[in-house]
């Protein structure tokens, strides 16, 4: 038989409306949080500025990314066709100056690299694939696909404390403030 440790995992309160949610979510970021997360059946205008979120860093990794790409088919293209193999088409040049007969290699690989840079930027960034969210364990989280909204506040965050942040969601206007556990 085995026994399994359960973990708190943080606290989940549910808010009436989208409206509720976007004033919480401020009265939490002022608070000082940084380990926590809104979660709506649609996505609300200006929610991100409420959560104190900065941009992105991923447009960044999709650029040098692309760059990437754009150098490598460069040096593949140089090398191949004026290094190893000069190809000679009714007495061109096989130097430098050909590059413009390398532009549909380095159009596409710019592509590729960018757009492989995205998917695995993206999954490493928000850290996926995780096959179990201890949320999915709540009673009233499935919701939050439908009609909730709801701001989960996790338990590795430096100013969480068990009946303080109860407190705070309840002063908000959280509802339903359910103990969310996950297994160790």
């Amino acid at each position: 038989m085995s026994t399994t440790r359960k973990r708190v995992y943080g606290y989940l309160a549910e808010f009436k409306s989208a409206s509720a949610l976007y004033k919480a979510a401020e009265k939490v970021r002022d608070a000082g949080f940084r380990k926590w997360d809104c979660y709506s059946p649609y996505p609300i205008h200006g929610l991100d500025g409420a959560m104190g979120l900065k941009r992105s860093i991923l447009p960044w990794f999709v650029f040098f990314g692309g760059m990437t790409g754009t150098a490598t088919a460069f040096a593949l293209a140089y090398s191949t066709q004026v290094v190893i193999y000069p190809t000679v088409v009714q007495a061109k040049p096989a130097n430098i100056f050909t590059i413009p007969a390398f532009f549909p290699v380095m159009f596409e690989l710019t592509i590729l690299f960018s757009g492989f840079t995205v998917l695995f930027g993206l999954l490493a960034l928000i850290q996926l694939p995780r096959l179990n969210h201890p949320l999915f364990a709540s009673r009233q989280f499935h919701r939050a696909t439908d009609d909730g909204f709801f701001i989960a506040i996790e338990a590795r965050d430096p100013k969480f404390s068990p009946n303080q942040t109860k407190e705070l969601l309840a002063e908000i206007g959280g509802a339903n403030i359910e103990l969310v556990e996950e297994e160790d």
